[in-house]
């Protein structure tokens, strides 16, 4: 009798265990959505639909978009001429959105979930970025997503049905620019348009040689050293308060 219960109690143990490992498993792919991209996404009222890519051929747009970040929100321009608005989610503080000016170069239907009905991807060199639509409609204006662009579906519908690939996007952050109001504290293996102000400024004064890429890589690492050693700071890997100064970087710019 007692080997009986014994052996239902370690089923019983095995059995939350496992419950919990999956519905662990299931709450981190929710969470990595935005930046693990399936090749195609599925909806439940519609078929699967590839990505389609930029073709090679394909001219410039004549269609602009603005993000703007201190207002949560998106503008379309045609020929320079403002047609529409809509807002948007951005990314939280810990997942920023990617500040710079990017190109449209992937498209999707139906993808579901998280993205809701439309997918628009941009040329972010650091990580998959795009502008799709989402199940949280009340997350729009606010800071929420992992640094995608979410639009009401209704919206998103809307602006994929005009603007066609090689559409430019500006993401602009407010009256303080590309680095944001505040400074980050970088670090090798981040991935920002802060890194790639650094690298920016790194490569104008003849100490980086390698792409603009937001990445904080070896080649940024090495070029950051001799830049801190012919400067007289401390030889670390961090880009802090003091480097940002002796780079001319700052916060308005």
């Amino acid at each position: 009798m007692f080997k009986k219960t014994s052996l239902r109690q370690i089923q019983a143990i095995v059995y939350v265990l496992l419950i919990a490992l999956l519905y662990a498993a299931l709450d981190q792919q929710i969470i990595n959505l935005e930046q693990h991209l399936p090749v195609y996404g599925t909806s439940e009222d519609a078929a699967v639909e590839h990505v389609t890519k930029e073709p090679n051929n394909k001219t410039e747009s004549q269609y602009d978009i603005l993000i703007d970040l201190t207002e949560s929100m998106l503008y379309l321009f045609e020929n320079n001429k403002l047609i529409k608005k809509y807002p948007v989610a951005q990314g939280k503080p810990e997942t920023p959105s990617p500040i710079g000016v990017w190109y449209i170069v992937n498209k999707a239907r139906n993808w579901g979930g998280g993205f809701g009905t439309r997918w628009m991807g941009l040329n972010v060199p650091w990580g998959t970025y795009g502008i799709h639509g989402t199940n949280r409609p009340s997350s729009i204006g606010n800071r929420a997503s992992h640094g995608c662009f979410r639009m009401r579906n209704r919206d998103v519908e809307e602006l994929y049905s005009i603007v066609p690939f090689k559409t430019r996007v500006i993401v602009y952050g407010g009256p303080y620019g590309n680095m944001g109001s505040t400074f980050d504290k970088l670090e090798p293996g981040d991935r920002k348009s802060q890194v790639a102000e650094v690298q920016k400024r790194l490569q104008k004064l003849g100490y980086y040689t390698g792409a603009i890429d937001g990445i904080y890589g070896e080649g940024m690492k090495a070029a950051l050293l001799k830049f801190k050693k012919d400067n007289n700071l401390p030889l670390t890997h961090y880009v802090d308060w003091a480097t940002y100064k002796a780079l001319g970087i700052f916060p308005f710019e």
